[in-house]
């Protein structure tokens, strides 16, 4: 373990009685052990000295993806993790879609295995439906009692409603919580972008909002039928953000979340054909994109993923309609939120799903666990390829202005910078 004294650093954390105070923190053993104005430096004591650096409660990932097993090529678990603790997440929680899909016990212990010993935490979320194509239930208790957080299948909408209706009400047994990807395939149809004056200026087939929207609203009924957990994963249109309004106002347990390239990023990138671009939900006009802001600020979306997806070149790199969704972003995440959002807000969205998903919360106060971020919310730069560290390079924010960036973490006792 690492023991550091962090000097003159600004404390980002409301519940903390430091909150917005600067001050230097000593943690021994993974334990913050002191929080002064000033403390002096300690015999095998790193000192980390940093202008203008700020912590806050470490960030969790709602939504990563790494590829192994069976896509190494595309991702590790080890470099994975190396990437999500510099891009400064204490915690990510890894989608199932490897080969083989993560859909039982084992595949979930193979994972949280490979993750010890890490800075970063994984928590593997496990398919709901055997090999993810939606037919049979996994093993769905098996998998919490290994180590899984949640249930879905990723980027695959559950089409048989009686089966979600059967996972809702099964879950509830020991309180597990689904992630239902919302998407009406029959609407959808063969559909690459969104459905609107670029997808027909392009020669683009459409995917209307509607498939997204149809979807979401079967699964709140489903929701308010069973009384089961459900969180909603990548909300992407305005009627989505009007259906999840109206449910929380109903007092249904439901949450939400947003990737950070829909609320960055509109459609009109899809100009020049290319598939760095291409994501689900796709992206869409700027209307949605600023209602989707809208909907962070006034608290509708719960929380923010950078739905980080490597993919190799060989399915990223071909024709527009021919190449996979998805697109890294552990990498962008905090400077390009730091375009949109004050930062505390930034904090609190990327902080959200530790509450959603029933994660221990560290405050940042004396005798408590040290998981940390570290970042500076004021730095303008571009993102460039030289700043992925991913095994792939899809990015979809390559030559994008940022304004702050993330330095690493302080987590399970090992200190990862990114400097």
């Amino acid at each position: 373990m690492t023991s550091v004294i962090l000097k003159q650093t600004k404390i980002i954390d409301p519940s903390s009685p430091y909150h917005l105070q600067i001050r230097d923190i000593k943690i021994e053993n993974g334990t913050i052990t002191q929080i002064e104005k000033q403390i002096a430096p300690t015999a095998g004591f790193e000192i980390i000295e940093i202008e203008n650096l700020h912590i806050s409660q470490g960030w969790m990932d709602s939504s990563v993806s790494f590829g192994e097993p069976g896509f190494e090529d595309r991702e590790t678990i080890e470099n994975g993790l190396q990437v999500a603790a510099k891009s400064g997440f204490t915690a990510v929680m890894l989608q199932p879609h490897s080969n083989p899909v993560i859909d039982n016990q084992s595949q979930i212990r193979f994972v949280v295995d490979k993750a010890k010993g890490q800075a970063t935490t994984l928590y593997p979320i496990g398919a709901l439906t055997k090999g993810s194509e939606g037919h049979e239930l996994a093993e769905l208790f098996d998998m919490q009692n290994a180590g899984a957080i949640a249930f879905g299948d990723y980027k695959k909408a559950l089409q048989n409603a009686n089966l979600q209706k059967i996972a809702l009400q099964y879950v509830q047994d020991f309180e597990g919580t689904l992630v239902a990807f919302c998407q009406d395939n029959s609407i959808k149809g063969n559909g690459i972008a969104n459905e609107g004056v670029m997808s027909t200026q392009l020669g683009m087939k459409g995917i209307p909002a509607l498939a997204e929207e149809l979807h979401v609203a079967r699964n709140l009924f489903l929701a308010a039928y069973t009384g089961g957990k459900l969180h909603i994963p990548t909300l992407s249109t305005q009627g989505s953000i009007q259906l999840i309004k109206e449910a929380k106002a109903k007092g249904l347990p439901v949450t939400c979340s947003v990737a950070i390239a829909n609320l960055l990023l509109t459609d009109e990138k899809l100009a020049g054909f290319d598939s760095r671009f291409k994501i689900a939900p796709p992206l869409r006009e700027e209307a949605t994109r600023a209602a989707l802001v809208a909907a962070v600020l006034d608290g509708t979306i719960d929380c923010i993923t950078s739905d980080h997806n490597p993919l190799d070149i060989e399915n990223k790199k071909v024709e527009f309609d021919l190449a996979k969704d998805g697109s890294v972003g552990l990498e962008s995440a905090f400077g390009a939120l730091c375009t949109l959002f004050p930062l505390e807000v930034i904090i609190e969205k990327l902080t959200a799903s530790k509450l959603i998903f029933n994660t221990k919360i560290n405050s940042i106060n004396i005798n408590n666990i040290a998981e940390l971020s570290l970042f500076v919310p004021h730095s303008d730069w571009v993102f460039e390829k030289e700043h992925i560290t991913s095994k792939s390079k899809n990015s979809a924010f390559l030559g994008h202005q940022m304004k702050g960036k993330a330095l690493g973490i302080y987590n399970n006792g090992y200190l990862i910078l990114n400097t």
